[in-house]
């Protein structure tokens, strides 16, 4: 089974919890700069937002997919003030026709003092228990 792992990750909350990704999944994290080069079966997507939404680095990868090269997206993200970047993420897979799965993780991530040191060591345990499950 072919798998990948894309993040955008502005203060490095996305990066940490790519690499919990692969940890348990074996495939390699990699930012949205770089393309699928191969089709495959999952993808791990992650992004935080700022000011609100996810970053344009996201939307830009996001719209290179296609049904053909993703069977299927598991989305995880981190947030300071709104509820999860996933409802997002969400809206823009679809729209290429691309199956979402309906689990995704979201954790806390800090904005200054605005959840300082999130996501932690239990953030990243309880990532690790979901891709467990969701692989």
């Amino acid at each position: 089974m072919a798998i990948a792992i894309r993040y955008f990750s502005k203060f490095g909350h996305s990066a940490q919890m790519a690499n919990i990704v692969a940890q348990v999944t074996g495939a390699v994290p990699e930012t949205v700069a770089q393309p699928l080069s191969e089709p495959v079966d999952t993808l791990y997507l992650g992004s935080g937002v700022m000011l609100g939404k996810i970053n344009g680095e996201m939307v830009k990868f996001i719209k290179t997919l296609s049904p053909e090269k993703v069977k299927r997206v598991v989305c995880f993200g981190s947030c300071a003030i709104i509820k999860s970047p996933v409802p997002q993420m969400r809206a823009l897979l679809e729209a290429q026709g691309i199956k979402v799965d309906e689990r995704s993780f979201t954790c806390k991530g800090s904005m200054g003092p605005l959840h300082a040191g999130h996501p932690n060591e239990q953030d990243l345990e309880n990532l690790r228990k979901f891709i467990e499950k969701v692989k």
